[in-house]
């Protein structure tokens, strides 16, 4: 089985509950499984590339907006091999997810994967639609943009980005700019700010805000299988 460092969380539990063993190296923010038992190279932006290559890898997993160029080259002219994903809506998800797990050993697709595949194909069709806001950051505000992972998840749950045609990705607005949009709703995730009911919906007063799984909202791999009831839940209660 190869030797595996991953460079992204979700990524991270997509190997480890696939191939359990084949993980010897993750960031520190890959928190799932909870029991995950590997080295730790430090962050996704700042990965320490010594300690990865000290770790013998036969292959390195990244991402190409999770992680910097800088190091991913770096990890190249150590003679390390890295596979880069790029997953900017649901349907690259499943296609990156199964080239990833195959490249690390996989013979077969996982059960996950279909299950995951067959719940985000079979969504019906949104009741209604709602535009939304979607603050990722505070201090300073910034906001879901164009062509983003998350965008197209809540675009197929009935939630429609207000930002989403803009011309960057993670735009800086201010907060009396989002407020005057007069969205339906305010999505909150809990990463990678970690909004909370005491932290982010005072700003809003006045406007319904859904709190939602960080994990749910933007981690392609097993969570995949929950997301549409997960996130679907946390909306329609934000709605009612």
């Amino acid at each position: 089985m190869p030797r595996v460092v991953s460079l992204v969380p979700s990524l991270t539990e997509a190997v480890a509950v696939t191939l359990p063993g084949a993980l010897v190296g993750a960031t520190d923010w890959c928190d799932h499984p909870r029991d995950l038992d590997v080295v730790r190279i430090g962050g996704t932006k700042n990965p320490v590339i010594d300690a990865i290559v000290r770790l013998a890898p036969d292959l390195v997993v990244a991402n190409e907006e999770e992680n910097r160029a800088v190091d991913v080259a770096a990890l190249r002219e150590a003679g390390v091999e890295v596979l880069v994903t790029e997953v900017r809506g649901v349907p690259a998800a499943f296609t990156e997810l199964e080239r990833v797990l195959r490249a690390c050993g996989a013979r077969s697709r996982p059960g996950w994967l279909d299950e995951a595949e067959s719940a985000w194909t079979g969504l019906p069709d949104p009741d209604r639609r709602s535009r939304a806001v979607v603050p990722i950051w505070r201090r300073p505000w910034m906001v879901l943009g164009r062509d983003t992972f998350a965008g197209d998840v809540l675009a197929r749950l009935g939630v429609d980005n207000l930002y989403g045609g803009h011309a960057e990705r993670y735009p800086k607005v201010r907060v009396e700019e989002l407020r005057a949009a007069a969205p339906d709703v305010v999505v909150l995730p809990d990463e990678p700010y970690r909004f909370t009911a005491d932290d982010g919906p005072e700003a809003f007063p006045g406007l319904p805000c859904a709190l939602l799984s960080g994990r749910h909202l933007t981690w392609y791999g097993p969570s995949l299988v929950e997301a549409p009831r997960v996130l679907g839940e946390a909306l329609r209660a934000a709605l009612r």
